[in-house]
C-alpha cells in the first residue's frame, strides 16, 4: 500500500507500509527522536535503547507501521493500533490509535510532522474508523500543544499507564473525528479513563 502526500508544497512525500526490512531504520527514527527530545530538555518520554526491533516487528502484526518517503529517503515513521487498552480501556471498535510519530529531523521539511499526522488519519477513516485517539504525556505541554493545534481535543487522563523499560507516567487523552462517520457520538466506556473535559475544542 503506498500513497502520496495530499499536500503539494512537500515534495515527493509518500507512505508505505513498513516491511521487516526497515526494522533497523525504524529503531533509528525512534532512537534519534528520543535523543532530540533529551536536548530539548525534554526528560519523562522517550530514551534511546527503549525499543528495538521486535517492538516494531509486533506492531506490525496487531497493527500498522507507517513510513513517510521523500525523494528516496525515509522522512519519517508513525504506528497505528485498532486498540490500546493500556491507555483508553476496552473500547468499540470506533477509532484507531496513533502511537510514535517520528519525524527524521536530518533530512525532513518543516512540518512534515503535520502531514504524517494527517495521513494518519486518512488511514483511520479509510478504514471505517470515526475517531482518531492518541496520548501524550502529560507534563509534556510543548507536545499536547501541537496536538490541540492540530484539531485535537482532550476527552480524559490516564493514570499509572505502563511504559517500556520505566515506571508507569500519566497521559492525556487526546480525539479527533476522522471524518469517516460525521456525527457519530463519541464512545468512551466508563470506568476506562479520568472523562474530565476542558474546553480545549
Amino acid at each position: 500500500m503506498r500513497e502520496p502526500c495530499e499536500d503539494r508544497d512537500v515534495n515527493d512525500l509518500h507512505f508505505r507500509l513498513a516491511e521487516d526490512t526497515d526494522l533497523a531504520t525504524l529503531v533509528r527514527l525512534r532512537d534519534d527522536a528520543a535523543r532530540w527530545m533529551l536536548a530539548q530538555g525534554i526528560t519523562g518520554q522517550w530514551h534511546p535503547g527503549q525499543l528495538d526491533e521486535d517492538h516494531f516487528r509486533k506492531t506490525m502484526v496487531s497493527g500498522e507501521v507507517w513510513l513517510a518517503e521523500a525523494d528516496g529517503r525515509v522522512a519519517g515513521a508513525w504506528e497505528l493500533w485498532w486498540e490500546d487498552e493500556d491507555a483508553w480501556g476496552p473500547q468499540p471498535p470506533v477509532a484507531g490509535y496513533v502511537h510514535r510519530l517520528m519525524v527524521d529531523r536530518s533530512s525532513a521539511q518543516p512540518g512534515t510532522g503535520q502531514f504524517l499526522l494527517r495521513a494518519a488519519e486518512r488511514r483511520v477513516a479509510a478504514a471505517g474508523r470515526a475517531f482518531v485517539r492518541l496520548d501524550c504525556l502529560a507534563g509534556n505541554t510543548r507536545l499536547n500543544a501541537y496536538y490541540l493545534n492540530a484539531g485535537y481535543r482532550v476527552v480524559g487522563h490516564k493514570a499509572g499507564k505502563p511504559q517500556p523499560g520505566g515506571a508507569p507516567k500519566s497521559f492525556t487523552l487526546l480525539e479527533k473525528t476522522s471524518g469517516s462517520a460525521a456525527g457519530t457520538e463519541r464512545q468512551v466506556v466508563s470506568g476506562s479513563a479520568d472523562k474530565t473535559t476542558p474546553g480545549t475544542e
